[in-house]
């Protein structure tokens, strides 16, 4: 026989404050924790959803990023005339030739200087964006000095918003347009033509090359070629492969860093559980010392208390993901440790981070009142109704 779940929702609702202030601890503690997962999804998210699946980019080997890559322009032309990439409507082959560096330039209302990408491209490069979307003003006209940024660095750096000028690369660079990539990294990188670019800062070769595949089944063909080309020394990857490996290194940093902080502050937050259901189990004794008389068997008072402590812990889980989904209207931005550049990323509310953040909490209660709960179980029945 076991003890009802309205029983022991009563007995929270009368100690009120109490089970307040221990869901106050459990819902900090879960909100540290919802917050780190969230970061790390939108961040995940972001750099996944910068690539398209079939676009495949192609990089020198043992490159991580494209910048530290390098393409010759004539192994450029041996990549994109390859007969896996898809041809356009004008005959000409759905590849962009880019090249990728970074600059500093001034955060607004900040005196220190971020890392910002700038990046090379054509109009095919756009093309073979479609996430990518001119919000505000047009796109660069090629062989000019203009370039468009992405909505993130428009609203985080001086001069970058439409009809701004931007001096890197001994030019100065005017701002035509305003692009949304849909929150994906490319909202943090300003883009100009390739040609113009390369020659301000004295590059004779590209950084990489993004293609589009004649279609998804082709494509272990078309590395297995470019690997084994021996006029290449490039390796290619699903682009979004490629920008999902970029977040690896800061992920695992924000992994580390916040499931630290959650173990530490989780530790404090079981211990307030325990010393409440503790004084819980010293201010029932009376009552144990009854439903043992009335035939509860140990292992329903046991069960009870157990299921109490989970219920502080799912309110105050509920409670703590709550105050973590307002969150999801701030926007981050960091060092992405791969690339050394600014990246701007927002957090992000999942079904999986939801469900951890309760499963987090819910583990929290249990552990804080298993020990309670076995003292309850273990109540004398006569020296628990002298009590009373």
């Amino acid at each position: 026989m076991g003890i009802p779940l309205s029983y022991i929702i009563r007995n929270l609702w009368t100690r009120r404050l109490t089970t307040a202030l221990t869901a106050g601890g459990l819902a900090l503690v879960v909100f540290v924790f919802a917050t780190v997962l969230m970061l790390d999804a939108g961040l995940k998210r972001t750099l996944v959803t910068t690539g398209e699946f079939d676009n495949v980019v192609v990089i020198r080997k043992g490159s991580e990023t494209e910048i530290q890559s390098g393409i010759a322009r004539d192994q450029a032309r041996v990549v994109e005339t390859h007969a896996a990439v898809a041809i356009g409507g004008d005959g000409q082959p759905l590849a962009s030739k880019e090249t990728v560096v970074l600059i500093s330039l001034l955060r607004r209302g900040d005196s220190r200087p971020s890392n910002v990408v700038i990046r090379g491209t054509s109009p095919m490069g756009i093309a073979l964006r479609p996430q990518v979307q001119i919000r505000t003003g047009r796109a660069f006209r090629p062989g000019t000095s203009e370039i468009i940024v992405g909505s993130s660095i428009a609203e985080r750096f001086d001069a970058a918003a439409l009809g701004g000028r931007l001096h890197f690369a001994q030019r100065e660079w005017t701002v035509v347009g305003v692009f949304d990539a849909q929150g994906s990294g490319f909202d943090s990188e300003v883009w100009g033509d390739v040609e113009q670019l390369m020659q301000s800062f004295r590059r004779t070769g590209y950084s990489s090359m993004v293609v589009r595949l004649a279609s998804s089944d082709v494509f272990e063909r078309f590395r297995a070629d470019i690997d084994a080309d021996p006029r290449l020394a490039n390796e290619s990857k699903r682009e979004q492969t490629f920008y999902s490996d970029q977040s690896k290194a800061l992920s695992t940093f924000i992994n580390v860093l916040g499931l630290t902080l959650s173990i530490i502050f989780s530790i404090g937050a079981m211990i307030g559980a325990m010393i409440t259901m503790y004084a819980s189990v010293a201010n029932r004794v009376g009552e144990i010392g009854t439903l043992r008389a009335l035939g509860f068997r140990r292992r329903a008072v046991l069960s009870a208390f157990l299921v109490e402590a989970m219920l502080l812990g799912l309110v105050g889980g509920a409670a703590g993901l709550a105050l973590a989904s307002l969150m999801q209207y701030a926007s981050f931005s960091t060092m992405n440790f791969q690339t050394f550049a600014d990246l701007s990323f927002q957090f992000i509310l999942t079904p999986a981070v939801a469900v951890q953040a309760l499963v987090f909490a819910l583990v929290m209660g249990l552990v804080g009142g298993f020990l309670p709960a076995i003292r309850a179980s273990r109540l004398n029945i006569v020296e628990a109704l002298r009590a009373m």
